[in-house]
């Protein structure tokens, strides 16, 4: 089995930062995605950003420039510095894995991220 254990989450003034981790621990492929999906209330989940085993990224539009996902592979640990944010980042961020080349998802339990203005 996979478990995901996030920490990081919290409240912060608009145009502060905050870094989010992910500890991920089983049965592990080296073939994976690991990033932060988000949920505001009333919305559906949302990618931020991801990045594969074999380095490439992606992020939401909304958070280019601002939000950085990093992995320590050696560690099985994704982390997402989330710079100069802004009160529409508010949501639960959610880890996600997706484990080996058929991309089975593995879900964190969901850290809370607050932004006042």
């Amino acid at each position: 089995q996979v478990q995901l254990v996030e920490s990081g989450g919290g409240l912060v003034q608009a145009g502060g930062s905050l870094r989010l981790s992910c500890a991920a621990s089983g049965s592990i492929f080296s073939i994976n995605a690991m990033g932060w999906y988000r949920q505001a209330p009333g919305k559906q989940r949302e990618l931020v950003a991801i990045k594969t085993s074999d380095g490439r990224t992606n992020y939401a539009d909304s958070v280019k420039g601002r939000f950085t996902i990093s992995r320590n592979d050696r560690e099985n640990t994704v982390y997402l510095q989330m710079n100069s944010l802004k009160p529409e980042d508010t949501a639960v961020y959610y880890c996600n894995l997706k484990n080996g080349f058929r991309g089975r998802d593995y879900w964190g339990q969901g850290t809370q991220v607050t932004v006042s203005s």
